[in-house]
């Protein structure tokens, strides 16, 4: 049986959102001492360093409200207060997460294909995006 604790799908949505609640899971499980391996070197990096961006907030000051928060209810009302998007820009993000690699994107669809196999996910014609791999590998598709 394994030991890791899945964090949320990259699908989901907090305060408009994507990809927000499985990087407030992240954050909890570090803090824990529980997030598995395989995710420490991309804390902060990846969709979660793409969220970061897009709300112009550093890892260490979203750490900080995590670790201050008890519930996602409270870590939303912080975002909604401190981090001012529009619905067009939330949309932006979550167009520009949930798609990659993008069909014309040759290196990056060739990256992809790799990775798909290094997860032993290379017959799954179905999975087509980054988030679709992480949902196949954390047992979701």
């Amino acid at each position: 049986m394994s030991d890791t604790i899945y964090p949320r799908s990259p699908r989901e949505v907090m305060g408009g959102w994507t990809h927000l609640p499985r990087y407030v899971d992240k954050i909890r499980l570090h803090l824990a001492g529980k997030l598995h391996g395989d995710y420490q070197g991309n804390l902060s990096r990846g969709f979660d360093g793409m969220w970061l961006q897009a709300a112009g907030v550093t890892h260490e000051q979203f750490v900080e409200v995590v670790r201050q928060s008890v519930t996602d209810g409270e870590v939303c009302d912080w975002v909604r207060m401190n981090v001012h998007r529009s619905d067009a820009e939330k949309a932006a993000h979550r167009e520009s997460m949930v798609n990659l690699p993008t069909p014309g994107d040759a290196p990056g669809q060739a990256r992809f294909t790799q990775r798909k196999g290094s997860f032993g996910l290379a017959v799954r014609d179905d999975l087509k995006t980054y988030v679709d791999l992480i949902d196949a590998d954390e047992k979701r598709l």
